[in-house]
């Protein structure tokens, strides 16, 4: 094992000895490597002021993403290249395109949006600008001109050569263990050396999984948490990968968004555009599905979607694994159905049959870059006007995400009229008692539930429209 991190920085090798695994990328940057470029606007990887650029070997080159530097721990760097906005020296196209569109005001979020900018240039089809930049917040331009500068600044090629070489040459290391004091961070590179981790943690162990770090990263720079022992699933092959069939998709568990956003797509269109407005690009880039899984939030984007899909979970332990329904992992509020030795290993998704309608709903107070009110998921059969099947799942109207058992009840075997939809519209009553919160209350949750099952079945497309199927 290795106790030193090693990353490249404008290709050249930094090492950090004894650090504190919870060191945020944002705060190695600013405090100890005196890049203050790099801004702190939020420190909950929603603002994109301190963007950055994080690149790793991909075949023979080099795959950039923008990626939120305020959540990220230092110990992810090990085996990447990082870039800052010092790296593009001031003259690079995309910062004199933002001068010569007068994109910058009080300057504090223009470090990000070059950076973005600049991961937008280098990508071989890029996104639409306001894709690209919905992770990037000013208070100052209005974004016209910022857009326009994103549309006027050109990328150059650049040769990385060596820098492919340099990577392989870190790639080649021994796997990663740091202490600090009592802190620990531990990157084990298969399944089963994940598994042996966990089971020697025993049932008492204080050992928290990071994929992404989306999530705990706040738990850090929010919650000021002491986390004794990180495992990180990162470095491990197996859980990156993606697989694609007749009947369906496995993901690992570690399988980032940006990277499942294609497959997923591929398996339905409209998975890919509840994806667009998960999060942004650079929660994308860190945030990964089984995460998004694993730490069994409520207002998840993703479980409503998987559950209606009729999605699978493998979980693995040193004994070996087990498979359950994803609607079955769920069991209340912050407990899962996982044992303290077992992890998520992977995600298997069926293919929707193409006779059978798929409906996805996110409502939230933004469009881009908000945490959903309600997230709603319909997967229905329709046959001669009858509605012969329905999974129906919800986020935000429960203390986890969950199935409208009432409601599927009230549509299977009646057929397709307004009266059945009314049923099932009430049913919804029986199977949530939402709650009031910031982002929502109660009552509108409630409405906005049966609203959107009514839009469902009144559908522009007439594939559900409520005639009758002769009319």
């Amino acid at each position: 094992m290795r106790d030193t991190v090693r990353f490249l920085l404008d290709g050249q090798t930094v090492e950090l000895t004894d650090i504190d695994p919870t060191t945020t990328v944002l705060g190695l940057l600013r405090y100890d490597l005196r890049r203050t470029g790099t801004k702190e606007g939020c420190a909950e990887g929603d603002c994109g002021a301190c963007t950055v650029a994080l690149g790793e070997l991909d075949g023979d080159g080099v795959r950039w993403r923008a990626v939120n530097a305020c959540i990220l721990f230092a110990p992810m760097l090990d085996g990447k290249a990082l870039k800052t906005v010092e790296s593009l020296g001031g003259q690079h196209p995309v910062q004199t395109a933002m001068v010569e569109h007068h994109a910058s005001q009080c300057g504090f979020c223009t470090p990000g949006f070059v950076m973005s900018l600049w991961v937008r240039g280098r990508e071989a089809a890029p996104p639409p600008v306001n894709d690209s930049l919905a992770g990037n917040l000013c208070r100052c331009t209005g974004y016209g001109p910022i857009v326009a500068a994103a549309n006027a600044a050109s990328a150059p090629a650049e040769d990385e050569t060596a820098l492919v070489a340099a990577l392989k040459d870190l790639a080649a290391s021994a796997p990663l263990a740091l202490r600090h004091g009592p802190l620990h961070w531990v990157a084990p590179r298969t399944v089963q050396e994940v598994a042996e981790y966990l089971k020697l943690g025993g049932e008492d162990s204080d050992v928290t999984l990071v994929a992404g770090a989306t999530d705990v990263g706040l738990w850090v720079t929010k919650q000021h948490r002491t986390l004794p022992t990180l495992l990180w699933l990162g470095a491990v092959p197996e859980l990156q990968i993606i697989s694609e069939t007749d009947a369906g998709l496995t993901l690992g568990a570690a399988v980032r968004y940006s990277d499942a956003l294609p497959a997923l797509t591929r398996l339905h269109p409209e998975l890919g555009e509840l994806l667009r407005r998960l999060g942004s690009v650079q929660v994308r880039n860190s945030g990964t599905v089984g995460g998004n899984i694993g730490n069994g939030s409520p207002i998840g984007d993703m479980p409503p979607a998987l559950i209606a899909l009729g999605a699978g979970i493998t979980l693995r332990s040193v004994g070996g694994t087990r498979t359950l329904p994803l609607e079955d992992y769920f069991i209340a509020y912050g407990q899962q159905d996982r044992r303290p030795d077992e992890f998520i290993e992977t995600i298997t998704v069926p293919r929707p049959a193409p006779d059978r309608t798929l409906r996805l709903f996110k409502l939230s107070k933004r469009f881009d870059q908000d945490i959903s009110a309600v997230c709603a998921a319909f997967s229905l059969g329709i046959e001669n006007g009858i509605v012969t099947d329905a999974r129906i799942a919800f986020g935000g109207m429960a203390a986890t995400p969950r199935r409208a058992a009432a409601c599927e009840v009230a549509l299977i075997g009646h057929p397709r009229t307004e009266q059945t939809v009314e049923a099932a519209a009430a049913a919804l009553g029986e199977d949530f008692q939402p709650i009031d919160d910031m982002r929502a209350s109660a009552a509108y949750r409630l409405a906005a539930a049966r609203n959107l099952l009514r839009k469902v079945f009144e559908g522009s497309d007439g594939v559900l429209s409520l005639e009758p199927v002769n009319a």
